[in-house]
């Protein structure tokens, strides 16, 4: 599989991207007639117009939702019925390292916290494990720590 976008800078904090495009099952998939775009922007105290969430905040989102689609997908797979899932999310950075004001500090995240609360008669074990299918997880706690906490509604 080969995933694609392309993107492009509007001004100030603003940019965006076009993702239509991409190849699976041997071949170029065509399904898709039109992009979707998303647009990514700045805070306002990062000299942003605060318009769209920023692409940090966008890691967030694509971590969560990689890893509810696994959970959800694998347990079916499974056999195993999830009725619902509620998440939060919160990642630790260290300004510094973003504006460059030290070379001790790094640009990312430090660490990502995930709290799944998953109502199901399924453990939190398992569900832990199914969500861990993600493959998102893995390109982002390969990087940095990612404490992933499963709990039962």
């Amino acid at each position: 599989m080969q995933f694609r976008a392309t993107n492009r800078w509007v001004g100030g904090g603003l940019n965006q991207s076009s993702i239509k495009d991409f190849y699976a099952a041997c071949g170029e998939d065509t399904t898709r007639t039109t992009p979707f775009v998303l647009d990514a922007d700045e805070p306002a105290i990062m000299a942003g117009g605060d318009s769209v969430p920023n692409p940090v905040e966008f890691v967030l989102h694509a971590l969560i939702s990689c890893l509810t689609t696994s959970a959800v997908y694998h347990a079916a797979v499974a056999g195993i019925e999830i009725e619902a899932i509620e998440s939060e999310l919160a990642g630790d950075m260290d300004a510094r390292g973003l504006f460059g004001l030290s070379d001790d500090v790094h640009k990312g995240y430090d660490n990502v916290q995930v709290i799944m609360r998953v109502k199901t008669d399924a453990t939190a074990e398992t569900i832990r494990g199914l969500a861990l299918y993600s493959p998102v997880f893995e390109m982002i706690s390969g990087s940095l720590p990612v404490d992933l906490t499963v709990e039962k509604l």
